[in-house]
This record gives structure tokens, sequence and C-alpha cells, in this order.
């Protein structure tokens, strides 16, 4: 099987551009991708799988990135950030649901899941396309609630 990324060669480390092959740290961390993806998003399994091969692919294959921060709406609450939690991103113009692939003491590397983001007027962002945020911009998702009348 042959799998390609959405991602363009002018934004992948020289090291992809080569053949390579799965190694164990790839596979650990897809394979928690697995692990985790069924439990948060609601989704196809063929799409589960595709977000965890993108992901990975992302993780250990994308240049690293300069923080894209002031697109996005500054969030009022704290968040615990880690690789694999589903985030809201908000801006003007949208509101995207983001999966962080990398984290680091103050921005997060994260996927866009939702299938549009439109930034600004000119500049939009699709799914599986790749942005680095200041954790102040990730908005916690909020679960549904139940309100029982009595």
């Amino acid at each position: 099987m042959e799998f390609l990324t959405p991602y363009k060669s002018k934004l992948l480390i020289p090291d992809a551009l080569s053949a390579a092959e799965f190694s164990i740290e790839h596979a650990k961390f897809y394979i928690k991708m697995l692990d985790i993806l069924p439990r948060v998003l609601h989704i196809s399994d063929a799409g589960i799988v595709q977000t965890a091969l993108n992901a990975t692919a992302a993780h250990f294959l994308l240049q690293s990135q300069m923080p894209k921060s002031w697109f996005f709406d500054v969030s009022d609450e704290c968040v615990y950030c880690e690789v694999g939690k589903l985030f809201q991103l908000n801006c003007g113009y949208s509101k995207v649901l983001a999966l962080v692939i990398d984290n680091g003491l103050q921005a997060a590397t994260v996927m866009i899941l939702s299938q549009h983001c439109q930034l600004s007027e000119s500049k939009s962002l699709v799914q599986f396309d790749i942005i680095k945020v200041m954790h102040n911009r990730l908005h916690p998702l909020r679960k549904a609630r139940q309100v029982v009348a009595a």
C-alpha cells in the first residue's frame, strides 16, 4: 500500500523526500493516535486511519513552524495541552476543530480536522493542514449539557 499525505514537499524536512520506512517511534505515535482518536472523534474507521497517518506524517516529517496565533481568538480558560487532545480554534470567520500533534512549552502544533478554516478574506486552511498556535488560543471543547427538569 502507498499512502500520500496532503503536505507539499516544500513543507517537509529533507529526510522526508527520500524513501524511508516506518520506524518504531513512528509506529508508537501512530498506534497512540489509533487508540485516542476513536474515543474523541465520531468518524469512520477509514477516517480514523487517515487522520492518524496524517498526524504521524506531520509530527515527524514537517518542518518546524513559527506560531501564527494572531489569526485566532484568545481563550478565557487555561487548558492542559497534550498530543492527541482536541480543541476548538476560534477566529472572526470560523470555529474549527483542531488536534494537537506536537506540544511545546508555550505553543502547540495542531492539525485542522474541520473541512475548512477561513483565517482572513484571502487566507484559509483545509482539513489536515497544520498550524502552530500559542496555548492561550486553544479553546476547550464543550460537552453538551443535559438539563433535567423536575
